[in-house]
């Protein structure tokens, strides 16, 4: 099976348990999830399977919709409300206040990972470390916000809309978020609604995946399908002969598309072979004058 399947990931369960269930249910053993979300967190988690796991790299760099629910007057040392609570206070922040904290949390800037987080030092998951109580150093990230929005707030909690780079930590947000408005605060529900090209109203419920239902097949993703906001340039028979050997492609060898080939050399380009299938992603060298099938799928 070659694809993406988007499932809607359940609370309580790792990002890998999904995972594991899609590798049982669906009897492929390549199969890898394109962006990690903490047990607490439901919704969009695409599965790459078979082929399509040569597209992960494509798919984790993408930004990501969630939706976030904080907890004010809470602060505990995993960020989020399954953490040990390490302070409390009976202060409670105004819309006013929590709007222009959120203000401030717009743009470009740099970010620290929690703690408790699946970021390496020295060889070694932060999360264990931090289960250990020893000292967890880590360096900040830049991320980017495009979207924190105040949907709903009602006395100790606020529901936010956030659109956001890959590498966020929602959890970080919401921390930093209780720091600002002075009374703490954690995160106390997440769902993710997009990431990248992948919506809700793609995904299927994990128990229509360990029943292997027929929903599976309407709501699957071929190959084709993937990354369409990437240019796109077909193939002739010869030039599909040529991916498959890895050999660079001229303007012979491309039926339709080539001003694709002019974009430059950090452009990625989806190959079309005549029936319509994406047999490699490819680059054009420096000349501008041929492609390079980087990815190959077939």
């Amino acid at each position: 099976m070659d694809g993406v399947l988007v499932v809607d990931k359940p609370a309580a369960l790792t990002s890998h348990d999904v995972v594991a269930v899609a590798r049982r249910s669906l009897h492929e053993r390549r199969i890898g999830h394109t962006g990690t979300l903490d047990p607490l967190a439901t919704g969009v988690l695409p599965l790459a399977c078979g082929r399509a796991t040569r597209l992960v790299r494509f798919f984790v760099s993408s930004d990501k919709d969630y939706v976030a629910t904080v907890r004010f007057g809470i602060s505990t040392d995993s960020y989020d409300i399954t953490g040990v609570e390490t302070a409390r206070s009976q202060d409670r922040p105004t819309r006013e206040a929590i709007e222009t904290a959120l203000a401030s949390l717009r743009g470009d800037y740099l970010q620290t990972p929690p703690a408790f987080s699946a970021k390496k030092v020295g060889g070694e998951r932060a999360y264990t470390r931090a289960r250990r109580d020893e000292q967890v150093t880590l360096s900040p990230v830049p991320v980017r916000v495009a979207r924190a929005e105040l949907i709903e707030f009602a006395a100790a909690s606020a529901r936010i809309a956030v659109t956001c780079s890959a590498g966020f930590y929602v959890r970080s947000f919401a921390h930093t978020l209780g720091e600002l408005v002075g009374t703490g605060a954690c995160l106390e529900s997440l769902r993710r609604t997009r990431s990248g090209e992948f919506t809700l109203d793609q995904a299927v419920d994990l128990e229509q995946v360990r029943q292997s239902s027929t929903v599976l097949k309407e709501r699957w993703i071929p190959l084709e399908r993937l990354l369409p906001r990437l240019p796109s340039v077909r193939l002739g028979s010869e030039g599909r002969k040529r991916v498959a050997h890895g050999q660079m492609l001229g303007t012979p060898h491309v039926l339709a598309g080539a001003e694709a080939v002019h974009r430059g050399p950090d452009a990625w380009i989806r190959l079309i072979d005549e029936e319509g299938q994406l047999v490699a992603l490819g680059t054009p060298d420096s000349s501008g004058e041929f492609l390079h099938p980087a990815v190959v799928l077939i």
